[in-house]
């Protein structure tokens, strides 16, 4: 008779461990999404007269209309400090600390000069830019949106930092950090924003400095975290510094694709965007459909946020999981991201479904523009419920693996003929109808159900597997000795342990 089998335990991650992941990524990013959610909130009373003498109010569009040019801009150095931490995640994974610091002020050093370039570039061409994007939009709203993006775009360096920080940290499962950054970040940004709007009245100039003051606070608080000698993952700022190849090109090699993929994506939000802004006005020069698209998104940002920081988590557990080498584990692992996905994902869309009726009524706008907004976020809501986690999760979790190449071509592919090309067709004369935002929501669903069975089709034929390399019992990016897996768990943990009382304090 032959032994039954015992299943496995695995004990990279024990719940306790997720929970602590976890819980703090998703606080961190529904602080983070608020930002751009009070200042389009708080800037929605600013009203102007126009040349009829009738008021407008067009300065909420003009802020959210910066806010996609910004994603689009920051998605580039968010995408480098992605790629090394997915190499920090195994390294760390493979029990190679000394590699996995080096890999930490790599990609440090890379995202804080990327970020420069690009703080440049966009000051440089402020105008150019918001002209390509949105150059029918009314002169005042025009005005808003420079005024905005100089401050914003002045603050990319510090973006840069935190993110490379909180990737870092995070990929150490030191997330209770950047949660509370992200917590200092939105105070500071609504009491600036108070401050500077409705007391000194600097309108949408009040709302960018607010904006430029959350993000260079939270970036010095983060670095200095990252240099904590005591962490398993940490950097010298004042040792000699020299560009590692062979790391770099690591780096590189997660961090182009999914910058590119990135980039893309958020270009096609853009340019559905902008079809909604270039049409549809009213006579008093307000236009009610990009008004309540501009709603409904802040709304469905905060609904998207905690499978966001489900798939945030991915990053490090699964790419932990593929530095053991262990590939059952990896499995195993994967599995379990679903498994919460899914419940996070369904909780919070149950949520905002049930209370959006009355976060709109928190804008400054009609009735009209309100039932807009509601009608687009409730169609979004239901297709969110079963799409979201295979849309956004699972490549979450291919790009841990290092299938990034598929990840890219495959949400590239999506994007254009779904997301762009439906709203397209649905938004302006292609069709004897236009449908306004309504046009541009139910083109993001067909995108979300392109990209779910683009994902998981990949995800369920283990081809995975080959980029993260356990198909030969060893990952390709890092170094795995022979000591058991489980040792990378007791070597993390004994870290982390080190940090409970820290982090009970924070």
């Amino acid at each position: 008779m032959s032994e039954a089998k015992t299943k496995p335990k695995y004990t990279l991650f024990t719940g306790k461990a997720l929970l602590f992941l976890i819980a703090p990524i998703i606080i961190e990013q529904i602080f983070s999404t608020s930002l751009g959610l009070f200042d389009s909130m708080m800037v929605s009373s600013i009203a102007d007269i126009n040349d009829a003498g009738e008021i407008v109010k067009n300065a909420s569009t003009a802020v959210s209309n910066v806010d996609q040019i910004n994603n689009l801009i920051i998605q580039l150095f968010s995408a480098f400090a992605t790629g090394g931490a997915i190499i920090t995640s195994q390294f760390i994974g493979a029990r190679n600390i000394d590699d996995a610091n080096r890999s930490a002020k790599q990609v440090l050093v890379l995202v804080f000069l990327v970020s420069i370039g690009l703080a440049v570039l966009c000051l440089a061409l402020n105008w150019p830019l918001l002209k390509l994007f949105y150059g029918g939009a009314p002169d005042n709203t025009f005005d808003y949106m420079q005024q905005y993006f100089y401050l914003t775009a002045a603050s990319f360096p510090f973006i840069g930092v935190f993110n490379a920080c909180a990737a870092l940290l995070r990929a150490q499962r030191k997330s209770v950090y950047t949660m509370t950054s992200a917590v200092i970040s939105c105070a500071l940004n609504v009491g600036f924003n108070a401050l500077f709007i409705y007391v000194l009245g600097l309108r949408v100039i009040g709302a960018g400095l607010a904006t430029f003051i959350c993000r260079f606070v939270p970036a010095i608080f983060m670095l200095c975290l990252l240099c904590k000698k005591s962490y398993l993952v940490h950097i010298k700022i004042f040792e000699k510094f020299r560009f590692d190849k062979a790391m770099i090109k690591k780096i590189l090699h997660l961090a182009i694709p999914s910058g590119i993929e990135a980039c893309l994506f958020q270009l096609g939000k853009l340019m559905t965007s902008v079809f909604i802004n270039i049409g549809y006005y009213t006579q008093n020069g307000t236009n009610i459909q990009a008004n309540a698209n501009s709603v409904a998104s802040n709304i469905n940002n905060i609904a998207s946020v905690v499978g966001g920081g489900v798939g945030t988590s991915a990053l490090t557990v699964v790419g932990q999981a593929v530095g053991t080498g262990d590939i059952d584990q990896t499995k195993y692992y994967i599995k379990k991201m679903f498994i919460i996905s899914y419940i996070a994902n369904a909780l919070t869309v149950a949520l905002i479904m049930g209370t959006a009726q009355w976060i709109v009524l928190l804008y400054d706008y009609p009735d009209s523009t309100r039932q807009i907004a509601l009608n687009c976020l409730y169609i979004c809501l239901a297709f969110q419920f079963v799409t979201y986690p295979l849309s956004f999760t699972t490549p979450a979790i291919l790009k841990a693996t290092s299938d990034v190449k598929y990840v890219m071509f495959a949400a590239i592919g999506s994007m254009i003929l779904m997301r762009v090309g439906v709203c397209f067709v649905l938004t302006t004369d292609m069709l004897p109808f236009k449908m306004g935002a309504m046009g541009f929501w139910i083109a993001m669903c067909a995108d979300w159900v392109a990209r779910s069975v683009l994902f998981i089709s990949r995800l369920l034929s283990g081809r995975w597997k080959k980029s993260s390399g356990l198909l030969k019992e060893q990952p390709e990016a890092v170094g795995v000795t022979d000591a058991p897996a489980e040792e990378v768990s007791r070597d993390a943990d004994c870290k982390i342990e080190e940090d409970d009382d820290v982090q009970t304090d924070v």
